[in-house]
């Protein structure tokens, strides 16, 4: 299918499952739609398994966006939890488009915890609760790494999938590397049956010193070769070690289910010049699972490491928080450690979604098939591998994904002729008929000054290596309101009165008159705050003497959220 016919179907509103092999633009037409929807004021909902492929499309990660903390499937007791949350229901009420990139990552028993989830929050029987649903990835990629699946490793075998009655897109004409040796080796693995020429051009990077100023990724099927290489490069390092430990609570089985289920550390040692990978997403500092750094050095005051990432930035990282919280919402087992990994080595599982200008690659001990397809799919040119070994398994992928594909391309041509049978009229009464249905403007002005606006803000971040907040400030130039820079930025209003707070404690102009609550607002809380210093009780303000918001919360009897208090304070005079 070409890009455009595929960008139609997305725009008819339909459930969409869009795949392809390297370089034939999933993510193009991904950014296309995206780019699409905003300029008509439609905000999609866009996620992926791990915060490495969240960040390609600017979204974040299914675990985190719907509450799943390290579940893999849910039951009643705990959608009841999550419907008693305001903040989830607010989210949930609010999405109308989502867009989940990486699916064959995605395990059946996560795939259909989002279909119940959603069927939960909009009170519908329909998958995924009616909203259009649109799924990209390529299934000749691994499967995830999941426990009692009940022999289905696939996000298309959850019975959910099959209830979307989704279009397909399966994109074949290359637009990337398309005249690099690499793409004759990945198709020729995708087909089944690799040639001789394939084996000729494996063995000419045999060993190959890469023509490349920096320290090379090295890629591994295994974890303990990973941990062998990690720990002989820290080792050589002539710097001091610093060992940092966990810090855990609650029940040990919880604790240890931590450990097992994620890729935080009981102890890692780090010294300066160590390279390190992220574990975490944190976009008020700039990192997402999968961010590679150097370590610089160490924080004078708490010994906490400094990290210059590889956008040049260096921040000083701080312990996160790891948690598995039971089907009330309480907190039962709490990891506090540092989100970094030694990354010399990393797994080839690890590795997917990440896109790599050169590597180390050894598939010599590949076990499973489709492993050495992720693995050379991460480089963008032959030139820039260097292989260090690899058996015949290396070439093979998964039969069953083999024995579908031809279904799958022939879905596609239906799906093509289904929307070109249509006249462009049609089409375009269609397009317009679904952006009004969301909610979104049709109007041309309209569009015209969102795409001058969405431009402006992606010179900004495209141009801005720098921090979250300064960001925000030139935002603050393109918007009229407090809920536009919200939608915009893709934060909560919290994170954004964080920033104003920033830039306000680094005397940095800025303006926000036009963010000004409603004067009857303000008028309220300044006669609170004004009794409430007045009362001088101890019990409403902190150990620094600043007032504490819950006191304010309640005077406005619970009406006002905490966020808009912050805002309002900000134009406080009382």
């Amino acid at each position: 299918m070409e890009q455009a016919t595929s960008l139609e179907i997305l725009k008819s509103g339909k459930n969409v499952f869009m795949t392809g092999s390297a370089g034939t633009g999933k993510t193009y037409v991904l950014n296309q739609f995206i780019a699409y929807l905003k300029e008509r004021k439609v905000y999609p909902t866009i996620l992926a398994p791990t915060g490495i492929a969240a960040s390609h499309l600017g979204g974040q990660t299914i675990h985190s966006f719907f509450s799943l903390g390290i579940r893999e499937r849910v039951d009643q007791e705990f959608l009841d939890s999550l419907l008693n949350k305001k903040n989830l229901q607010t989210k949930f009420s609010k999405l109308k488009v989502l867009i989940i990139d990486e699916v064959s990552m995605i395990a059946p028993t996560i795939f259909t915890a989002m279909d119940l989830i959603l069927q939960a929050f909009k009170n519908s029987t329909l998958p995924f609760g009616g909203i259009q649903v649109i799924l990209s990835g390529d299934f000749f990629q691994l499967p995830p790494v999941s426990k009692n699946n009940q022999g289905k490793r696939f996000s298309w075998q959850s019975p959910s999938w099959k209830e979307l009655e989704l279009r397909t897109c399966y994109l074949e004409k290359k637009f990337r590397q398309i005249d690099d040796p690499i793409i004759l080796i990945l198709d020729e693995i995708r087909s089944g049956r690799s040639t001789q020429k394939t084996h000729e051009l494996l063995e000419s990077r045999f060993q190959q010193t890469l023509a490349i100023e920096f320290t090379p990724t090295k890629l591994y099927t295994h974890n303990m070769d990973v941990d062998r290489i990690n720990q002989q490069e820290l080792l050589a390092l002539p710097s001091l070690a610093h060992v940092f430990k966990s810090e855990d609570s609650g029940s040990q089985a919880n604790v240890e289910k931590i450990f097992k289920t994620s890729l935080v550390s009981q102890e890692i040692t780090l010294k300066k010049d160590a390279l390190v990978l992220f574990i975490k997403n944190n976009q008020e500092f700039g990192y997402v699972n999968g961010t590679t750094g150097v370590v610089t050095g160490f924080d004078k005051e708490n010994k906490m490491p400094i990290v210059k990432l590889s956008s040049n930035r260096s921040i000083t990282v701080m312990n996160e928080n790891w948690m598995i919280e039971n089907a009330k919402g309480e907190v039962s087992a709490k990891v506090s450690q540092l989100p970094l990994r030694l990354a010399w080595a990393i797994t080839i599982h690890k590795s997917q979604g990440m896109t790599i200008d050169a590597a180390e690659i050894d598939l010599s001990k590949t076990f499973e098939s489709g492993q050495g397809y992720v693995a050379l799919s991460r480089i963008k040119s032959l030139q820039g591998l260097r292989l260090m070994g690899i058996n015949d398994m290396a070439l093979r992928v998964d039969p069953l994904i083999l024995s579908i594909d031809d279904r799958i391309k022939n879905a596609s041509k239906n799906a093509s002729s289904e929307i070109q049978a249509i006249s462009t009229q049609e089409r375009e009464n269609i397009f317009t008929d679904y952006i009004r249905s969301l909610g979104g403007t049709i109007e041309i002005t309209e569009i015209e000054k969102e795409k001058i606006k969405l431009s402006a803000i992606k010179d900004i971040e495209v141009k801005s290596k720098v921090p979250n907040h300064l960001q925000t400030l030139e935002c603050v130039k393109e918007v009229n309101s407090v809920e536009e820079l919200v939608s915009l930025r893709g934060m909560t209003l919290g994170t954004i009165i964080k920033h104003f707070d920033k830039l306000r404690a680094e005397n940095i102009p800025l303006d926000i008159e036009k963010f000004r609550p409603k004067d009857e607002l303000l008028e309220k809380i300044n006669a609170i705050v004004s009794k409430i210093k007045l009362d001088n009780n101890k019990e409403e303000f902190t150990e620094g003497g600043r007032l504490k918001l819950k006191p304010i919360f309640e005077a406005l009897n619970n009406e006002v959220s905490y966020d808009e208090i912050r805002l309002a304070l900000m134009f406080s005079n009382p």
